[in-house]
């Protein structure tokens, strides 16, 4: 029997019931337990409505800014033939689709729950730097390529222009970082995440292509443009394969970084009147939202609303999980923990 409660669950990621108290519970369900799912009510939606919506127009008028200085950036590369301004105006394109696509995203975010797709279209947010890493670890190796080429006779390279257009790159892209971060933490939203790290890196190579146009004026330095252009291929190099691998993670819905389960877990067992804790998951939503199911042996135990109400906010407070769906259980286990642990379509035996 699911305990009553008066929790609306229409306005934000909706609550799944004790028949689905987990995604990655292989279909198993006791039925001898109460259920309970959360959402933090109408304000909480609301709130996290506004942030969708700001982070739209963060990534449109990031988007807008960077194609512009783009342009520009290029057509001063090919006047002076500046591989440095080529490789940072290739680099800037490259951040402008991955913009693009994270733009896409968080406006896909927005689209609401239906019957198909419960949790709306929020994990959009966790595909797109999927394919902004893949476009850019190629681009990092297109331009590492042309740099070793150019190390051997480096061409002479007006550097006058080569600062002013980098010095104006650096205030586009931390411009435009700002827009995107907007003042949110965006290291639990990957799509903002993947947008604000990428305009910080620009800004720091246009700083870097201010030095070289430096070192050429007045040092003579003509190896500093093709060595500028190595140091962005290897900058997105490794930035793009961070992104990848925390993209790919989130794509298998592993436990989002800065989470320790170990941690929740022992955190769920020392609760009042908890005996045992299985059938725990947690994994990423995008755009910063947080889910976990777990299933609470709690024998005995009264006032289940009162009790799983308080460990919501717990949870939410304390490890950033704002979409828990909890399942009380008052007999003793069965077997849960060998069958979490049991390869999909196999059930440990008894």
């Amino acid at each position: 029997m699911t305990a009553p409660h008066d929790h609306d669950h229409s306005r934000d990621a909706p609550a799944r019931d004790r028949t689905q108290a987990g995604a990655n519970d292989h279909g198993h369900d006791h039925g001898h337990g109460d259920g309970h799912s959360h959402d933090h009510g109408d304000g909480h939606a609301h709130d996290h409505a506004r942030v969708l919506a700001s982070g739209t127009r963060a990534f449109a008028i990031a988007t807008l800014i960077n194609l512009a200085y783009t342009a520009l950036e290029a057509g001063y590369g090919f006047a002076t033939d500046s591989l440095a301004l080529l490789s940072d105006a290739v680099h800037n394109f490259g951040d402008v689709l991955g913009l693009a696509l994270a733009w896409g995203a968080a406006a896909m975010a927005r689209r609401p729950p239906t019957g198909r797709h419960t949790y709306g279209w929020r994990r959009a947010t966790l595909l797109s730097p999927l394919g902004n890493a893949l476009l850019l670890v190629g681009f990092s190796g297109a331009l590492g390529w042309e740099a070793l080429r150019r190390f051997a006779a480096p061409p002479e390279i007006p550097a006058v222009p080569v600062m002013v257009v980098a010095a104006i790159g650096i205030v586009v892209n931390l411009g435009a970082a700002w827009f995107v971060h907007g003042g949110h933490d965006h290291g639990k939203d990957l799509n903002r995440r993947g947008a604000f790290l990428h305009l910080m890196a620009d800004a720091a190579v246009s700083l870097a292509a201010v030095l070289a146009g430096a070192g050429m004026q007045w040092l003579g330095w003509r190896w500093l443009d093709p060595a500028t252009a190595a140091l962005v291929a290897v900058v997105v190099a490794v930035g793009s394969f961070r992104l990848l691998r925390d993209a790919f993670d989130a794509a298998m819905d592993a436990v989002p970084r800065g989470l320790d389960q170990s941690e929740v877990e022992a955190f769920l067992a020392g609760q009042p009147g908890v005996q045992a804790v299985h059938h725990m998951h947690i994994w990423s939503l995008g755009a910063g939202e947080v889910a976990m199911t777990a299933h609470l042996v709690r024998p005995g135990g009264e006032d289940h609303d009162g009790f799983l109400d308080a460990l919501h906010h717990a949870l939410d407070e304390r490890f950033g999980i704002n979409h828990a769906t909890l399942q009380i259980e008052h007999g003793a286990g069965c077997g849960h923990d060998r069958h979490d642990r049991a390869p999909h379509g196999q059930v440990a035996a008894d």
